[in-house]
């Protein structure tokens, strides 16, 4: 079982409590205790929840750790998924090796909520299980948008632990995508911007049409790029480059992304999805 370690005055020995959830009421969820296999397939970020479980179980250091005091926690990471806003399709025939993950939450030019978060954990997860994957493209279904970044009318409902944890979870998933055991293409069509910049980042491959506009401009909020954005975009283009577009905010377009080295290929609008097609079709060939 996952223990959550109390705080002790020197001297004292040490003590621990196992992390339960409350008995149901019409607003809580069952009551259980999570064994480590059942945390690891209902959560699927173990390690960084029990870590801030943790954290501010140390802080209240009197009683076991209650999951209903955090409800964005449990919503984020407790229920099951029921995502349309991420969709996944496995190409056919010749293509059977090329999955598309496709972004599909149009009123928000696919601002990262909650619901897309599980939804792309979710599919990383199982993708990286599926030993008949041999390469993955996200795209995306809204005209002129292939991500906003994360969603801020929503976040804006959060209290500063919730938007903490969302964040968290949001780092950990890109880490996730980066990690894939498979090669990634984003194929970006109009604004990757903040966290839809730094999901792209995370890819292997970035594949941009003409209209693409793309930037961190969270530093125009009073914040930094909290999802990888910091490290992985000096990897990328170097660190003066990178500097400047991160304490500016500055956004570019395709081509200044290519001459960059942020973008390996600019093609004409609308045809992003086919260049990086051929692209994982090469690779899926080379696999099979």
């Amino acid at each position: 079982y996952i223990t959550v370690p109390r705080r002790r005055p020197p001297g004292h020995t040490h003590s621990a409590a196992r992390l339960t959830i409350p008995r149901p009421t019409s607003h809580r969820i069952r009551s259980k205790i999570f064994s480590t296999e059942q945390l690891c397939g209902e959560m699927g970020t173990l390690g960084m929840v029990t870590r801030s479980l943790t954290r501010h179980y140390s802080k209240k250091n009197s009683r076991p750790f209650k999951l209903h005091q955090y409800q964005s926690w449990r919503t984020l990471i407790l229920e099951p998924l029921s995502s349309g806003s991420v969709q996944v399709r496995r190409l056919s025939d010749a293509d059977s090796g090329i999955v598309e993950v496709n972004l599909h939450r149009p009123e928000t030019k696919n601002a990262i909520g909650n619901e897309m978060l599980r939804g792309l954990r979710h599919t990383f997860e199982t993708l990286e299980m599926d030993g008949d994957a041999n390469v993955m493209m996200i795209s995306s279904s809204v005209p002129k948008a292939f991500c906003a970044g994360a969603d801020l009318k929503e976040r804006k409902e959060m209290t500063a632990s919730e938007v903490q944890f969302f964040v968290n979870s949001l780092r950990s998933t890109f880490a996730l995508l980066e990690a894939l055991r498979v090669p990634t293409i984003a194929v970006i069509e109009g604004a990757a911007l903040g966290g839809g910049l730094e999901m792209a980042l995370s890819c292997d491959l970035r594949i941009c049409g003409e209209n693409a506009v793309l930037g961190l401009p969270e530093t125009g909020l009073a914040i930094i790029p909290g999802a990888g954005g910091t490290q992985r975009l000096p990897r990328l283009v170097g660190k003066a480059v990178a500097k400047e577009l991160i304490f500016t905010g500055r956004r570019i377009g395709a081509k200044e992304a290519m001459s960059i080295g942020l973008a390996n290929y600019t093609v004409p609008a609308g045809e992003a999805r086919p260049k990086a097609l051929e692209i994982a079709r090469e690779i899926n060939n080379k696999v099979q």
